[in-house]
């Protein structure tokens, strides 16, 4: 595990899914942490009681400067944006002030407070559709949705913020996060839920009557499209690698996080089915417009700069780590009064 910090991290998004994942990897090495999360996707009780929270939004200029100067922040890892694709191309200004606009201001605020330190939750998206798999960080960036674009003009912004106010910085680009805590204690929960992986746990759980494929005639072994999933604790640890190492003195620059191994969707489906022992229905439909066949990512940088690996991250410990999640928490953090009103 990376080494423990002398000041404080500041987690803006940590109530969310990766976020509160990030949280706790980085309780484990005896950081001190603080959380920002306005709760508009988030979960407070996906965050310990324990360590200061605040449900502030990023672009609340006067509250962030006294949070990073009341807790002594020295770092931050900035998880805090909206991330539904197809939502991003129904209200793209919505995607480029609530992502890209409150970032560069919420990181005007970071360096008027003398924080020059952060770590960047980017995505996959950024490419657009690949010409060549696995993806390397070289490859060109063309992004085909808001979404992507939001996050690659934080990206190139940052480039610009660096070269006039010393601003260090990584990129982590990742896709598929998948998975839950080791220990059952948070895992996964969306309001729409639009991820395979839990969308096919609650078909084997009853909840849905049935898993969905979204096309069946992409250009793969199987039909079905091909994706890079990464579990969420390895996740977790690279943004707390990725901090120790801005803080060590590399440079800033961009990462993929991958395992340049990508699963169909009938492998996951199948999968599931194996892991729970549960039979369930399957539909096919049309696919959706602008999914590439195949998105693998190339890890071999983050290996070699951060000394990163992929532990937990073969398709049978994603998955039953996410169905023990779902077992114990069928409603997510809600109660099924809550979930059923």
């Amino acid at each position: 595990m990376a080494e423990q910090h002398t000041g404080s991290i500041l987690v803006t998004g940590g109530a969310g899914y990766i976020g509160s994942h990030t949280v706790q990897a980085l309780l484990n090495t005896g950081a001190e942490v603080v959380v920002v999360d306005n709760l508009a996707t988030g979960h407070r009780a996906a965050v310990p009681s324990t360590i200061p929270f605040y449900q502030v939004d990023i672009a609340d200029d006067r509250a962030i400067r006294q949070i990073v100067a009341e807790h002594k922040v020295e770092a931050v890892i900035h998880f805090a944006a909206r991330s539904l694709v197809g939502e991003s191309v129904a209200q793209p200004d919505v995607y480029f002030l609530e992502n890209t606009a409150k970032t560069i201001q919420f990181v005007s605020n970071l360096l008027a407070s003398h924080v020059k330190q952060i770590v960047f939750s980017s995505t996959a998206a950024v490419y657009g559709i690949p010409q060549t798999s696995p993806i390397a960080e070289v490859a060109e960036q063309k992004p085909i949705n808001p979404y992507g674009a939001s996050k690659l003009m934080i990206e190139q912004a940052f480039t610009w913020l660096e070269q006039a106010y010393g601003l260090r910085w990584i990129a982590l680009r990742y896709s598929n996060a998948a998975g839950a805590a080791l220990d059952g204690s948070i895992g996964e929960h969306h309001e729409p839920e639009t991820h395979l992986i839990p969308l096919v746990l609650q078909a084997a759980m009853g909840l849905r009557e049935a898993a969905q494929i979204f096309g069946t005639d992409y250009n793969t072994p199987d039909g079905t499209s091909i994706r890079d999933y990464v579990h969420v604790v390895d996740l977790a640890e690279a943004h707390v690698l990725a901090v120790a190492a801005l803080q060590k003195g590399l440079a800033s620059g961009a990462y993929n996080v991958g395992t340049g191994t990508g699963y169909s969707v009938r492998q996951i489906i199948e999968t599931v089915k194996c892991v729970t022992g549960v039979d369930f229905p399957v539909t096919e439909t049309v696919r959706r417009a602008g999914d590439p066949d195949e998105l693998v990512a190339q890890a071999d940088k983050i290996k070699a700069d951060l000394g990163w690996e992929a532990k937990y991250s073969d398709l049978p410990t994603m998955i039953a780590s996410a169905w023990d999640w779902h077992l114990r928490h069928p409603y997510g953090y809600r109660s099924k009064a809550e979930a059923l009103r």
